[in-house]
């Protein structure tokens, strides 16, 4: 198994530290809802919730094919890219974030569509599990094979 940090990897840990700094946090490859997973999800101070996709390169944006599915499970959406991404690529209709392994900046907010109160609530519970069973998982190894990556049992 390779365990080396992929670009992608970087550019949402660099948007992760970078949310922080707006009193957000956040979960990386959150599952929204079956058969999505975002890079970044982040919970505001206000309970807002934004997804930001990582694109390290041409071919990685233009291959994408789900992003725009995501947009239903958030109330603003980004893209993150480093300095050397040809934006001009990017929906100007949507926020965008220039990123590397260690900050960010919000270069365009995303417009915001504001969530139903309903699955509002949904996804807060879903980000706090997500988040709760990996910090369980990183403090407990041994439960790690009880708890998905989602946050949902793998037992009966």
């Amino acid at each position: 198994m390779d365990d080396a940090i992929q670009p992608g990897q970087l550019l949402a840990r660099g948007v992760s530290r970078h949310l922080r700094h707006h009193a957000f946090v956040s979960v990386e490859e959150f599952v929204p809802d079956r058969g999505l997973r975002v890079d970044v999800m982040a919970l505001g101070p206000k309970g807002e919730l934004w997804v930001v996709e990582c694109k390290s390169s041409r071919a990685d944006f233009q291959t994408d094919r789900k992003w725009q599915g995501y947009l239903e499970w958030c109330d603003r959406y980004f893209w993150a890219v480093d300095t050397e991404f040809p934006t001009e690529l990017l929906p100007h209709d949507t926020g965008l974030i220039i990123a590397d392994a260690y900050d960010a900046e919000i270069i365009r907010m995303g417009p915001e569509t504001k969530l139903a109160a309903a699955r509002r609530k949904v996804l807060t519970q879903k980000f706090a599990r997500q988040a709760a069973c990996r910090l369980q998982g990183f403090k407990d190894p041994g439960v790690a094979g009880l708890i998905s990556m989602t946050g949902e049992e793998d037992v009966e």
